[in-house]
């Protein structure tokens, strides 16, 4: 590419998926051009199955993902340290209350389980079908599939993502202009 257009080019971030046997799915939401989008979905999806349907379920899953950007397939891949931060949020959030020690634990374990619900993509609310979770419309799938379906994970990366904005004072700009 940098000899095509003569910019210079820098890769800042891959990833990848792989499956044994199955599928990795993969989505581009607001697709400019073929495989150029401002979010960028894999899904990698692992069964012996009919790949085609595998692969159409994958791309479901992928959508979404680029939707609710999930932090990991199951709770147990979430980082622990996001988890204890959480609890420690949703237990002051609670003492405020001036409820018992006791009824805060239930409260904080409550709100945690709601937490799983937002950020992990099993237990999430599936787009496509909400009367189901991402987890139950991947075991309602098997059957169509034909065989057991294991989802291996994820990638997504959107544009712009983890970059580094520099903010500028625009009134010292000015300032510095004007006093030179």
């Amino acid at each position: 590419m940098v000899g095509t257009i003569g910019e210079n080019m820098n890769l800042r971030r891959s990833d990848s998926l792989e499956v044994g046997s199955g599928a990795v799915a993969a989505y581009v939401h607001n697709q400019a051009a073929p495989g150029l989008g401002k979010i960028g979905v894999l899904v990698a999806l692992e069964s012996t199955g009919d790949a085609a349907k595998l692969n159409e379920l994958g791309r479901q899953i992928a959508m979404h993902v680029a939707a609710t950007n999930p932090l990991a397939v199951t709770e147990a891949d979430l980082d622990q340290a996001v988890v204890e931060k959480e609890r420690e949020v949703l237990s002051a959030e609670a003492r405020e209350s001036g409820k018992p020690e006791e009824i805060i634990g239930k409260m904080v374990e409550g709100r945690i389980r709601k937490f799983y619900e937002e950020v992990v993509l099993s237990k999430q609310a599936f787009v496509i079908n909400p009367d189901n979770t991402v987890e139950k419309a991947i075991k309602n799938a098997e059957g169509n599939v034909g065989a057991p379906i294991t989802l291996k994970g994820f990638k997504r990366f959107e544009l712009g993502e983890g970059i580094e904005k520099e903010e500028a004072d625009f009134a010292a700009e000015v300032a510095a202009a004007a006093s030179s």
